[in-house]
């Protein structure tokens, strides 16, 4: 598989800042000591992530607008895609130590008709500290470096694993987690929560987990993964089974077995 021209855009500026995060979560277990070092650091490696990417891409595409997890919403040509971009998912995991962080990086064109944003055309979630980059483009399939990725064959739920994201400190909805997570919990052969979305969706499509569900993200945690696990094979739809660009407010992801049996249960449980 030829890797295009804008994979290979997005593949230099997640690499440019992966070695940076690298060298900066290599310092965090010296900050650790301090009350106040440790969350300033990783801050400001958030934020110098987040500027190394988009200086990358805005040489690259000069008049492609950008939607920052830091920087917010920097509009460009309006017929032009526009870059949406997680520096550092997995910023806690970062904080502490744990080597399970991402750079997320998508492209999202306009819908033909003008009236709003349309599909992700390409994306990429790239780990810094395993090397792992995985990628997607529109019809094109899903790939880790070049290897071609599907999502797990498995099609029951006593043998999947199911990756999700806990609601904490005010984000997400306890109640609605609790109830799914309930539901599912006696069902499967495991549930995990590793701490990072686009790392979750990236392992669906490598078929790592066979599903995930969580709620009250942002773009940028899931457009590159939403990508991912639809080009691989996969289904990424809303609690009601609807199917947008990027799913983040509500995220429900697997293979087409999975996902509807995981679809079910929640339209069960939240009567969806």
């Amino acid at each position: 598989m030829a890797i295009s021209g804008i994979i290979r855009i997005m593949e230099k500026a997640a690499r440019k800042a992966g070695q940076r995060l690298r060298r900066d979560f290599g310092e965090v277990e010296h900050l650790q000591v301090s009350r106040k070092g440790p969350a300033d650091f990783v801050t400001k490696a958030d934020r110098t992530s987040e500027r190394t990417i988009y200086d990358e891409l805005l040489a690259a595409r000069p008049d492609w607008g950008f939607v920052l997890e830091e920087g917010g919403v920097i509009e460009g040509d309006p017929d032009k895609p526009r870059w949406v971009i997680d520096p550092l998912d997995g910023t806690s995991n970062f904080l502490h130590g744990i080597p399970h962080f991402a750079i997320s990086i998508a492209a999202q064109e306009r819908k033909l008709d003008g009236s709003g944003w349309g599909d992700v055309i390409a994306g990429l979630v790239y780990q810094p500290i395993t090397d792992e980059s995985f990628w997607a483009e529109k019809n094109r399939g899903a790939w880790q470096q070049d290897r071609r990725l599907r999502v797990s064959g498995r099609r029951r739920l006593d043998e999947s694993l199911i990756a999700t994201g806990i609601p904490f400190a005010g984000a997400g909805d306890p109640a609605e987690w609790t109830a799914i997570y309930n539901a599912l919990a006696s069902q499967v052969a495991g549930i995990r929560r590793f701490g990072a979305a686009a790392l979750d969706l990236a392992w669906v499509a490598a078929g790592r987990y066979e599903g995930f569900w969580e709620s009250g993200l942002k773009p940028w945690d899931t457009a590159a993964g939403c990508l991912l696990v639809r080009e691989a094979g996969g289904f990424v739809t809303d609690w009601r089974g609807r199917s947008q660009p990027i799913c983040d407010s509500q995220v429900l992801a697997g293979n087409d077995a999975i996902h509807s049996r995981l679809h079910k249960l929640v339209a069960e449980v939240l009567k969806a």
